[in-house]
């Protein structure tokens, strides 16, 4: 079968499309031929050689990625045969080998969500990995429709999922992306995530925080949502992160679910920045304990785009291509979340 590997730790060109042999399900296992592999920023550490957390290094050659979807084309014993056949997505575990930039994946049925048949294996898997973190955030964040939130990297997988929960919440929502096509899609969720009737601009703004000055085009934005920041959900970590979190109020909360920035900021409970003294935050991230059943944050999440609740934006790049969908997302050039198809 095809699948991507690398005999080396480094860019994102030690990736290459190989031939391996098929895989075979074990007991309580499925066979999955795989449509759509999910790309993570975790991925891409994995391959440069770094240690997130507590997934181990693999053991090279190794085939990245730990989300997929696809149709079930072989059994394992004691699976049952209704399985065969279906459209399912999955997410392959914090195992070190990966596994899933490859045509077959082999999966433990309890692994396994039945995708509806409306909803898209691409956006299926969004949901696996990124969808249920999105969640876990939520819930550790507790927006209400009292709150003005900041979204750091609103045009990415997490972000734009982010801004749809507060906005959904009642909450106003100031929302940072890198670049004007960045802007520009942020701008057209919002508009579509309220009814015709509604002014979204009343309860959305959007800065391009990578143009210079753009604190200040914040602070204005802030001004014209009605007020300081409440509550800040940081993706990105380094010195954006850090200047999102100096736009809270006093008593503000932070929110980390990621670094994607490669620098992880530190908040001490007594620390004061601006004048904005963070007391109460938590971190959602891969080197943080997870909280709750994971299989539930899977279901939450899938169960909202579903609904249509969340609308889900894909940047799908071929499987061959796996190496320039790495260096996109390591130089930030994507939106939504990254699929590989």
């Amino acid at each position: 079968m095809d699948a991507v590997r690398h005999h080396a730790f480094g860019p994102p060109e030690t990736l290459a499309l190989e031939q391996v042999p098929d895989p075979t399900p074990g007991h309580g296992q499925v066979l999955v031929a795989v449509s759509a592999h999910g790309v993570h920023l975790l991925d891409t550490a994995i391959r440069r050689g770094a240690t997130v957390g507590p997934v181990p290094l693999p053991t090279l050659p190794a085939i990245p990625g730990r989300e997929v979807g696809g149709t079930i084309v072989d059994l394992g014993a004691g699976v049952e045969h209704s399985w065969m056949g279906a459209r399912v997505a999955a997410h392959l575990g914090p195992r070190p080998d990966g596994g899933g930039y490859a045509r077959h994946a082999v999966v433990d049925v309890d692994a396994l969500h039945d995708l509806p048949a409306h909803l898209a294996t691409a956006d299926g898997v969004a949901m696996i990995g990124t969808g249920r973190t999105a969640v876990m955030t939520l819930e550790v964040a507790a927006i209400t429709a009292a709150d003005t939130v900041i979204v750091t990297a609103a045009a990415g997988g997490m972000g734009s999922l982010l801004v749809q929960a507060a906005l959904s919440a009642g909450a106003r929502v100031l929302a940072l992306a890198g670049g004007s096509d960045k802007v520009s899609l942020v701008e057209d969720l919002a508009r579509r995530s309220y009814p015709a009737a509604q002014d979204w601009q009343g309860s959305c703004a959007v800065v391009d925080y990578s143009a210079p000055g753009w604190h200040v085009d914040a602070l204005t934005a802030l001004r014209g949502l009605g007020g300081s920041a409440t509550a800040v959900l940081d993706g990105v970590g380094g010195d954006r992160g850090s200047s999102a979190a100096r736009l809270l109020r006093p008593d503000g909360r932070l929110i980390v679910h990621g670094w994607s920035s490669g620098d992880r900021n530190e908040f001490d409970d007594d620390e004061v920045a601006h004048g904005a003294r963070i007391t109460a935050r938590a971190v959602v991230g891969p080197r943080a304990e997870p909280p709750g059943d994971l299989r539930r944050y899977q279901e939450e999440a899938l169960a909202r785009a579903a609904s249509g609740q969340w609308r889900i934006h894909t940047h799908q790049v071929p499987l061959a291509e796996a190496a320039r969908a790495h260096r996109d997302l390591e130089e930030r050039r994507t939106t939504g979340k990254v699929v590989l198809v």
